[in-house]
């Protein structure tokens, strides 16, 4: 059952803070799941965020760190001293403790770092802090278990037992060489149902699916997701093995990414969130609205360029609204399926195939919505029967060249290095009204000869 933080509760932890009862605190919270600790914690403001932070377990805190928001990690941190946060360190994963590690200054990093007990938890920290934070080596763990190709079965699982006392959760048994380059897998059965004195290097498996230390997270999200796997090694360019990266790290990747491209199909072209700063929220979504605001200039400036057809057929202006908002429904639909297959890897055949695919899908959902449109306008709007022919014509092309600019554009991003998900936001919505307005008035103008 999902724990649920009520008002009440947060009343009584601030209650118990300024009574200072610890006692009562501890017995509260004992029970209470790091993550649900966290969240209670982003709740309260920082000076008793941090009050309970020092009275829980460094073995708890650990943990709860990780999960908390990242301006109640910031002064939490802020507020420990190098000792304290080496302390907490100390009980994390490599990964874990370098990525907190970053978020200080370059004074107090290297003040932690001396703090650190464990010299070979340091010297790891420190060799993953080398690495940018969005590749496979700021994403990787140091902590594995890793046999050697000249050991044999017995010997394996005395180093083995050694090894796993380091390692939270052990996914897989990697098999190296001398040089420690990456040879292969040992798979638990095999290892179990053969003689101790059999050499491993006759029963690992040398297939096997691993990432170079500079790949990008997406890359490795990629091949993760594909293939189904909870671990996967990295290796530096030398081939040797340096790390593995799990799959809780991968889900936080992909929910970055969905994040992102959310934002900037939404017109946001900075990575914010609801609690950050006016200014913040200001930088990351005007860009977009400036831009929507010159492509309305530039529909302003179409529309005005037809303005002796519209005072002649003034029902021609009553439609310009639902051509505008079809042009760019439609151009946002072939964008969104393009970006979501780009994103997925799943994009097959040449991309002619694609734009004929969607050139057909655009010609028959434009007969279908161009032949209600026909019959409602005269229906229900008694529309004269020439206005009635310009209109579905021109619907008809404005869904074709709609659909082909939502496909082409994001395939055209893609191929220059660009985000495709730009062109699921204002960027595609906006061209679509212009170029749908101006095929439109056009269209009217061929027919009408204006």
């Amino acid at each position: 059952m999902e724990f649920k933080i009520s008002k009440e509760l947060i009343h009584q932890i601030e209650e118990l803070i300024t009574a200072k009862d610890d006692r009562e605190l501890n017995v509260l919270l004992a029970d209470i799941h790091f993550a649900d600790i966290a969240e209670i914690l982003d709740e309260l403001d920082f000076d008793d965020a941090t009050y309970i932070f020092k009275l829980l377990d460094s073995d708890k805190t650990a943990e709860i760190l990780l999960e908390l928001e990242d301006d109640a990690r910031e002064n939490i941190l802020k507020r420990l001293s190098p000792k304290e946060i080496a302390e907490e360190l100390d009980e994390l994963e490599t990964n874990d403790a370098a990525d907190i590690i970053a978020e200080l200054s370059q004074e107090k990093k290297e003040e932690v770092i001396q703090e650190l007990e464990d010299v070979e938890h340091a010297k790891d920290i420190v060799d993953l802090l080398r690495y940018k934070e969005d590749t496979a080596g700021g994403l990787m763990h140091k902590e594995l278990v890793k046999v050697n190709e000249n050991w044999n079965v017995l010997t394996c699982v005395k180093e083995m037992r050694i090894q796993a006392e380091h390692v939270s959760r052990v996914h897989s048994i990697y098999v190296v060489d001398d040089e420690d380059r990456l040879k292969g897998r040992l798979s638990l059965k095999d290892l179990l149902t053969t003689s101790t004195k059999t050499p491993i290097s006759e029963v690992y498996i040398s297939k096997l699916n691993w990432v170079k230390v500079d790949a990008e997270d997406v890359e490795v999200a990629r091949i993760m997701q594909k293939y189904d796997l909870e671990a996967i090694p990295v290796v530096d360019e030398l081939g040797r093995l340096v790390g593995r990266i799990t799959i809780d790290d991968i889900v936080d990747v992909i929910k970055d990414e969905a994040d992102k491209d959310y934002q900037l199909a939404a017109g946001i072209s900075q990575d914010v969130e609801a609690d950050d700063s006016i200014i913040e929220l200001t930088k990351a979504r005007l860009p977009w609205l400036v831009l929507a605001l010159l492509g309305g200039f530039i529909s302003v400036r179409v529309l005005g360029l037809f303005e002796g057809a519209m005072a002649e057929h003034g029902n021609l202006f009553f439609f310009t609204p639902l051509i505008a908002a079809m042009a760019g429904n439609v151009g946002v639909q072939s964008s969104a399926i393009i970006v979501q297959g780009l994103a997925n890897d799943t994009l097959s055949g040449s991309v002619f195939n694609r734009l004929l695919k969607e050139i057909s899908l655009s010609l028959l959902n434009g007969v279908i919505l161009a032949a209600i449109l026909f019959a409602g306008s005269h229906v229900l709007l008694n529309v004269d029967f020439t206005i009635g022919i310009i209109v579905t014509v021109a619907l008809i092309s404005v869904i074709v060249i709609a659909s082909l600019i939502g496909t082409f554009v994001p395939l055209l991003l893609d191929k220059f290095g660009i985000d495709p998900a730009l062109a699921t936001g204002p960027f595609i919505t906006t061209s679509n009204d212009i170029c749908g307005i101006l095929i439109y008035f056009s269209i009217a103008r061929w027919i009408l000869g204006f």
